[in-house]
């Protein structure tokens, strides 16, 4: 067996005395190289993965929010139609069906492939949450039956808005109808988290309610019922209208789970960048790394041509992290 002496050899370069003979036999060294340009070969084909899978890792985060409509039973078709993730029905709506026709809609849901991971208008006006007429037993017996069946469409959030049910008459004192609603809070969350729902308590504009006006407001409350399945609605065209900041949103980041959206001049289906300053609020969501739903609620005169059209936008603007400052408006 020949034995290769005086001369190094590739092996024998990498080492840290790369001056010493090598001693090898020939087929050994032969062995070694061979095992090397293959852990070269890996090792290059390691790195491509490794880059290929930085370049494309975005695109599978391209839609990190999935957009949805706030939609009467009458408008299921129009949104599957248009495009939209998903549907968000009201509660309301849900509970006062029939049996018989509750499960129409169920099997429609699932016919069509539509998803209904939210709903909305929760507490009818007719069931009091504050003042006098707060009546325990109905509020009971309709969240209960109200939670199983939007829970059996596949809710796992409930938005309590309902400002006709949460406002207290003249006279009734403030602190007393918070405290009524935090009690109805502190059960309502077992109650949600019995179904694996969350409810999102949502801040509402003066004029349509006088408990709760402010994201400010609202986490406060939130963070006084102190449950894990009691969280925050964010809606954008009520924090505009209480004129609020809405870096608030970084402060409530923890209870933050769910978000409705217009454009806030008429409450209309948001179309463009242009046409009223955004940036703010999206930038908000954005940075803490909002990730679940965003539901348009507001109207149009055109769904089939504007539904489209306020999906790609709000893709978008999930997505522009230059936007911030290449389309700021004044506000």
């Amino acid at each position: 067996m020949e034995i290769r002496q005086g001369n190094p050899c590739y092996i024998c370069l990498l080492k840290t005395q790369p001056r010493m003979s090598c001693k090898i036999t020939l087929v050994e060294h032969q062995r070694r190289k061979a095992d090397l340009h293959a852990a070269s070969r890996l090792l290059f084909v390691a790195l491509c993965a490794a880059v290929v899978s930085g370049v494309s890792a975005p695109s599978s985060q391209s839609h990190p929010v999935r957009i949805g409509y706030c939609a009467q039973l009458s408008e299921i078709d129009a949104t599957k139609a248009a495009g939209f993730d998903y549907v968000e029905l009201r509660t309301s709506e849900v509970a006062a069906l029939s049996q018989a026709d509750f499960e129409k809609l169920a099997d429609k849901l699932k016919r069509i492939a539509l998803p209904v991971p939210d709903a909305y208008q929760f507490i009818p006006g007719n069931i009091k949450l504050t003042g006098p007429q707060a009546d325990q037993a109905l509020q009971h017996d309709y969240v209960q039956k109200a939670l199983d069946r939007v829970s059996k469409l596949g809710a796992r959030t409930v938005v309590l808005g309902s400002g006709t049910a949460r406002q207290y008459p003249d006279g009734f004192s403030k602190e007393a109808a918070l405290r009524q609603f935090a009690e109805f809070c502190k059960w309502l969350g077992p109650e949600a988290r019995k179904r694996n729902i969350t409810i999102a308590i949502e801040p509402l504009r003066k004029e349509e309610s006088n408990l709760i006006n402010t994201l400010a407001e609202g986490l406060q409350f939130v963070k006084s019922v102190g449950d894990p399945n009691i969280q925050l609605n964010v809606d954008y065209y009520h924090l505009e209208m209480e004129r609020e900041d809405p870096a608030v949103i970084l402060q409530a980041r923890d209870y933050v789970r769910h978000v409705h959206t217009a454009n806030p001049q008429g409450r209309v289906f948001p179309l463009n960048w242009e046409e009223y300053n955004y940036a703010p609020f999206y930038s908000a969501l954005r940075k803490i790394g909002y990730d679940k739903e965003v539901s348009i609620e507001a109207r149009t005169d055109d769904f089939p041509r504007e539904a489209p059209q306020a999906i790609a936008f709000l893709r978008r603007a999930f997505l522009a992290e230059d936007f911030d400052t290449s389309h700021s408006q004044t506000r």
